[in-house]
């Protein structure tokens, strides 16, 4: 049986109210920042660390915004869990997972977004 993989991330919005959405090439879609887990750190600090790695922002921590589960492209089970956050600090630059990041109004993110499990945790802000 496979082990579920773990990963977190986040809603970032910024002060206008806009949501972050990030372009992956090496999957050729639009997200949500996330990532998994590393051994023995908790999910809240791997949505902390993942969404800095990702976009460049520092972000504070909100409220939880609940998780989606399903299988990934190699088969294997994966769940996710999601956080509201603030930019307190950064600014994207392009690095080896995303080459891209837009700042768009949440109708206009849920529109660019390539999968429905990211407009559901997205629906739920």
């Amino acid at each position: 049986m496979n082990r579920v993989v773990e990963a977190a991330g986040g809603v970032v919005l910024n002060d206008a109210g806009e949501i972050a959405v990030v372009y992956r090439p090496k999957y050729d879609d639009w997200t949500l920042p996330k990532g998994k887990l590393e051994p023995g750190e908790s999910w809240e600090d791997a949505a902390v660390r993942e969404v800095q790695e990702e976009t460049g922002l520092a972000c504070e921590l909100g409220d939880e915004l609940g998780s989606v589960s399903y299988t990934d492209r190699h088969g294997r089970p994966k769940t996710v869990r999601y956080w509201r956050m603030s930019v307190r600090d950064g600014e994207f630059a392009p690095n080896n997972e995303v080459s891209e990041l837009l700042w768009l109004s949440p109708g206009d993110a849920a529109s660019r977004l390539s999968f429905d499990r990211d407009r559901e945790i997205l629906a739920r802000l």
